[in-house]
């Protein structure tokens, strides 16, 4: 192995010891203060419930886990948005979890929180899986009701998904093991079956404090809205539970006798190993975005060996397009090439770039991919589509338009890692979030923004300079620039996108494989029941 190697491969992998120490972090939820507390009262923690409920031999990948980083501090922080979710097996099903975290705001929902929970459940109803609610929550958190309780996208939505999945028959699973008030109460029950533990569960409209300023009345919690109330006197719930294990273990045997699914039929044979180990993807990746490396090496690092027919090889060469397998399942990959690449016509196409000739082949592939019921993977390291006279008049908004109709349109699911950069509208035509990847990823290496942060200093500083007042000196414009740029810079990493929810996660590059290959297990759960049809902007 060279030196450039060696050094590639210690930067990439101090990238993934600084994802792991802050996801540690991450983990704390509201503290361990906060945690042994909530031991105390005979819990568990939202991670605890999960782990427990969790087939213990198969795999799991965590979603939203940076959800809320660095966001609202002046609150106190939101880790993880408050709430936890995963996507694993119960008792051999593939399942969606989602739990409250209430060492954290005592669960209270931010509209961090919201979207994570919405983003839960648009997966749970692509895929057709079981989603399993383990509420812990105090509700709406009040100092920011309007940014989470009236629009669309909001805390009610969460209601009508319960409503929808349920006239879907996607089955839907509910315990109650700690607080649920006021609207948050409707979530439980409008799932098809919900319980309760005894003694630290209950549900109401309105607790103790509210009743009594409402009407007068003194109640404790326990008789208003407790386990015996609400199982045996009103009905609303349909199970008690001793404890947080017993009402695990009865979800659990719920969950084992749900009956087999419909498949999509996806291809999948016997899993071959990569043709190169996974590690050494630290040591292909350059530390600087702007550096030319190989997306072959890296399909090789991520696909089953020997299985690689790749479409179109010496036309439009700046993008990748084939068939391969990862785990087992067919797939078709669509990779930006970051490697400067001599075409047939002796010229030049730089790395990272579409040009129309690429982006005419990705078109033709994905529609492919969509008559062959082939699932799409797209490598992400793109700066955006090609600039200037030459591929204006050769039309390369018309093709990059064909390309991003044939990725809006696609009927098979579609996954995206974001390797690197993902710039402009190459993140739309790469399947950015905006364009419904079944799942979308992020390396630590990825950077998410309309452009290079450079470039857009520079643009930025432009406007301000146009608007001032007096002309700015050298050493003023060089501050400017320079604070522009960080902060730009600062918003562009994976950690402020998945903070927002733009990518489900960042990922260890060696979890790539895992993480399609549940993804489209996922999938398979739900038949295609439309066929591709690219619209008026034919291929």
């Amino acid at each position: 192995m060279d030196l450039d190697f060696n050094k590639r491969e210690d930067h990439n992998k101090l990238l993934v010891s600084e994802l792991n120490n802050r996801l540690q972090t991450i983990k704390l939820g509201g503290g361990e203060k906060r945690m042994q507390k909530h031991r105390e009262k005979g819990k568990m923690t939202a991670r605890e419930r999960i782990n427990y409920l969790l087939d213990k031999d198969k795999d799991s990948v965590e979603i939203g886990s940076h959800a809320g980083y660095e966001m609202y501090e002046e609150h106190g922080g939101c880790p993880a948005g408050g709430v936890v979710v995963k996507l694993g097996y119960i008792a051999g099903r593939l399942c969606v979890v989602v739990a409250n975290d209430a060492t954290v705001k005592a669960g209270a929902w931010f509209p961090i929180t919201g979207k994570k929970n919405l983003r839960a459940q648009e997966i749970a109803m692509e895929n057709q899986l079981p989603i399993i609610y383990l509420v812990d929550s105090a509700g709406v958190y009040l100092p920011m009701q309007d940014e989470i309780f009236p629009d669309k996208e909001h805390f009610g939505r969460i209601f009508r998904n319960n409503a929808v999945m349920s006239s879907k028959g996607i089955t839907q699973i509910a315990a109650i093991m700690g607080s649920c008030v006021a609207g948050g109460a409707y979530l439980p029950i409008m799932s098809d079956e919900a319980m309760i533990v005894e003694e630290t569960g209950t549900i109401f409209l309105a607790g103790p404090y509210l009743v009594k300023a409402a009407i007068g009345e003194e109640v404790d919690a326990q008789t208003l809205g407790g386990a015996t109330t609400q199982t045996d006197i009103s009905g609303v719930t349909d199970y008690k539970a001793k404890n947080d294990k017993d009402a695990l273990d009865r979800i659990r045997s719920i969950v084992g006798k749900i009956g087999a699914p419909e498949k999509a039929g996806f291809n999948r044979i016997k899993a071959i190993a990569p043709e190169y180990d996974a590690s050494n993807m630290f040591g292909m990746l350059p530390a600087s975005r702007a550096e030319q490396y190989d997306m072959y090496e890296i399909i090789k690092s991520i696909i089953d060996a020997g299985e690689w027919d790749e479409w179109k090889s010496g036309y439009g060469q700046s993008l990748i397009c084939g068939y391969a397998r990862i785990d087992g399942w067919a797939v078709g990959i669509v990779a930006n090439q970051r490697k400067i690449v001599k075409t047939k016509k002796g010229e030049m196409q730089f790395g990272g770039v579409i040009y129309s000739d690429s982006a005419d082949k990705a078109t033709r592939f994905i529609a492919n991919c969509n008559q062959k019921k082939i699932p799409l993977v797209f490598l992400t390291d793109v700066t955006g589509f090609m600039v200037g006279s030459k591929s204006e008049h050769g039309g390369i908004i018309k093709d990059g338009a064909k390309m991003v109709n044939a990725v809006s349109n696609s009927v098979v699911p579609k996954f995206t890692i974001i390797i690197g950069n993902s710039y402009g509208a190459g993140n739309y035509a790469m399947c950015g979030k905006a364009y419904d990847p079944r799942l979308i990823v992020a390396w630590p290496s990825a950077k998410i923004a309309v452009m290079g942060g450079e470039q857009a200093a520079k643009v930025l500083l432009q406007i301000q300079e146009a608007s001032a007042k007096t002309p700015l000196s050298t050493e003023e414009k060089d501050k400017l620039l320079a604070e522009i740029t960080e902060k730009y810079n600062r918003q562009t990493t994976p950690e402020y996108a998945a903070a927002r929810l733009w990518v489900d996660e960042i990922i260890n590059p060696t979890a790539t494989r895992t993480w399609i290959s549940m993804g489209i297990e996922a999938a398979n759960h739900s038949p295609i029941t439309q066929s591709y049809n690219p619209g008026v902007i034919q291929v």
